[in-house]
């Protein structure tokens, strides 16, 4: 390939570019990234109890791996996050499709749904507590609570979507009207169901500091909060990182899933 029609690739809308360029692209953000940061501590404008330095910040991870707490602490915030993410996914896919497909289920649920999505997480997390207790259930709790009704509203969306001529031309072959929910309007949605999946996985990893926020006693959050009230920066920056690395994990094999189940929506 040219210089002039890779040029020309990047300057148009939608066109593919080469995988070694998307690869290349990414680690040069990275590089800028942490480039700016280590220039910003270099130069003594921020004091390091504000912004630690990312060697400081390597440092405190590779301590924190070696004496077993990184892993620990990880591994008790990745159980809280996925337990909550399948039980609000496995409840909220079908629910979904029924509530995009029919207008009566629609009609029953809508008002009610848009209604608590938009009500605040973190002023429920005391009811949790009372209602459930301040084991992995309220921490559970949480992350349901925060990503359910959001994963419902955007797969109704979808579902609703579907092409009519699809329903019609379905029903034409002689499929039954209560079949075509999952024979017809779950794979049509199959991309944008696994995309929305994606996406509040994500969100789901953001709840999990207001999931560890009260009575936990391990969690990436949990630390983060603790390290807050002693001024270890480096250790919330550590906790951050994690989060983030392990919601890019999540978020690729996402992107795997979807290439493997819905192969033509590439």
């Amino acid at each position: 390939m040219s210089q002039r029609s890779l040029l020309k690739d990047m300057a148009s809308p939608f066109r593919a570019i080469p995988p070694t360029l998307t690869a290349g692209l990414g680690v040069l953000v990275w590089v800028l990234v942490i480039g700016f940061w280590i220039l910003v501590t270099l130069s003594g404008y921020v004091p390091d109890m504000f912004l630690p330095s990312p060697g400081h910040v390597l440092e405190t991870t590779l301590k924190f791996a070696q004496n077993g707490q990184l892993w620990e602490h990880t591994s008790s915030s990745l159980k809280v996050v996925m337990l909550g993410f399948v039980v609000s996914s496995v409840f909220a896919v079908p629910l979904g499709l029924l509530m995009g497909s029919y207008r009566v289920v629609q009609g029953l649920f809508d008002p009610l749904v848009n209604f608590i999505r938009y009500l605040p997480v973190t002023s429920f997390v005391p009811l949790f507590i009372l209602w459930i207790g301040i084991g992995i259930e309220q921490k559970m709790a949480v992350i349901i609570f925060g990503i359910f009704f959001q994963q419902l509203v955007m797969i109704a969306d979808a579902a609703h979507s579907v092409p009519r001529d699809l329903i019609n031309a379905a029903y034409t072959l002689g499929t039954r009207r209560i079949e075509t929910v999952f024979h017809i309007v779950l794979p049509a949605t199959l991309p944008n169901i696994l995309d929305v999946l994606r996406v509040t996985m994500g969100w789901a990893w953001t709840y999990l500091v207001v999931a560890e926020l009260v009575a936990a006693r391990a969690g990436l959050g949990y630390i983060s909060l603790k390290a807050a009230r002693g001024f270890q920066v480096d250790v919330i920056f550590m906790a951050i990182a994690m989060i983030g690395l392990l919601g890019l994990c999540t978020d690729k094999i996402f992107r795997l899933i979807r290439r493997y189940l819905a192969p033509w929506a590439n």
